[in-house]
């Protein structure tokens, strides 16, 4: 049942119910559309994609290399994307939240380097295979997180000490995997670099299940996540005065969002700017002025990450691009954007 009052509406199921802004729930909903659009055209486009009579009408020689094209690779690439896109989403809004700082994501606070030097302590003690690097992504993903709240903790968390002792953790972690790329073997660091840039490549129905199984996990937590962000957005004090646990909470939040973070580089690589720019545009687009919400920045990140896999596999032709290149070329125009935007506040 939805009931619509003014700018807001009542959505109730049940026992339950919420209240969201219109603008929001409209918003949502064509984002919605969006990524189901982004699947179908990562579906039909490429060679293949012209077949779909073939595929529907006949079952013939053709019709089966078709079937296999579209079904066993296109559309677990695609929902690959459109997944981890949202599960990058999802952190962006946690630690950006949790920092109140619109540059507080997982690329910039050092998850993903944490992830990366996670991969490479892998690689440099011999060890090998699909296991053996999402173990040290996840690894390396959640202690660099623990390290940062750690450092940064004194007698509380407060935005601006967590990003700047990120970004040193940071720094770090990419010098020390910039060594390893110097005194590795150069099939180590070559596996290391392939894996750094972020790609998307390959993607199967077998690489894809098991984080999915785990992200389908975690977005369980999109239910706590909807009530604590919009408290830890109006300020700590304010949310401890609602008698919110606010540093307990703050610790469960960083976990969840490098969980978030680990899920997506354990599988693709470290993919950058995502987690920055969703909650940013899901804000400006929903007309959010407090709480960056859940489903805004996941819909937007899947989006986002959905699209820039289109790019990378059609925008050059006969080039097929890692999706970490698209998103950093997209997303170095928005962080300028958005520093430059800062700049104008200070």
């Amino acid at each position: 049942m939805v009931r619509a009052e003014a700018a807001t509406a009542v959505l109730r199921l049940g026992k339950f119910s919420v209240v969201v802004r219109r603008r929001a729930l409209i918003c949502c909903a064509l984002l919605a559309v969006g990524v189901l659009a982004a699947l179908a055209f990562s579906l039909v486009l490429g060679p293949g994609g012209t077949q779909w009579g073939s595929l529907l009408y006949g079952a013939s020689e053709r019709a089966s290399t078709t079937e296999a094209l579209v079904f066993e690779w296109r559309l677990s690439r695609a929902l690959a994307a459109a997944l981890f896109g949202a599960c990058l989403g999802l952190s962006g809004a946690i630690f950006q939240t949790i920092t109140h700082n619109p540059l507080g994501s997982p690329d910039v606070l050092g998850l993903n380097a944490g992830a990366y030097a996670g991969v490479v302590g892998v690689l440099a003690i011999g060890a090998s295979g699909y296991a053996a690097v999402a173990a040290g992504a996840v690894t390396g993903s959640v202690v660099a997180a623990l390290s940062i709240y750690v450092l940064a903790f004194n007698r509380g968390i407060t935005g601006f000490r967590m990003v700047i002792v990120g970004i040193a953790v940071s720094a770090l972690l990419t010098a020390l995997t910039s060594w390893f790329s110097v005194k590795a073997e150069l099939d180590d660091a070559m596996q290391a670099a392939i894996w750094g840039a972020g790609t998307l490549y390959g993607m199967t129905w077998a690489t894809l299940v098991p984080p999915a199984l785990v992200a389908l996990v975690l977005l369980t937590t999109c239910v706590p996540l909807g009530r604590w962000l919009p408290q830890l957005d109006i300020g700590d004090s304010i949310a401890a005065g609602t008698g919110m646990r606010v540093e307990p909470i703050k610790l469960v939040l960083v976990l969840i969002g490098a969980a978030f973070t680990a899920v997506v580089t354990a599988v693709a690589g470290p993919i950058s700017f995502v987690a920055l720019a969703a909650p940013q545009i899901a804000r400006r687009i929903t007309g959010g002025h407090r709480g960056t919400g859940v489903a805004g920045p996941a819909l937007v990140g899947a989006l986002l990450l959905s699209v820039a896999d289109l790019l990378a596999q059609y925008l050059i032709p006969d080039v097929k691009l890692p999706v970490g290149a698209v998103t950093v070329v997209l997303g170095g125009g928005y962080l300028v954007w958005l520093l430059a935007r800062e700049g104008k506040r200070s």
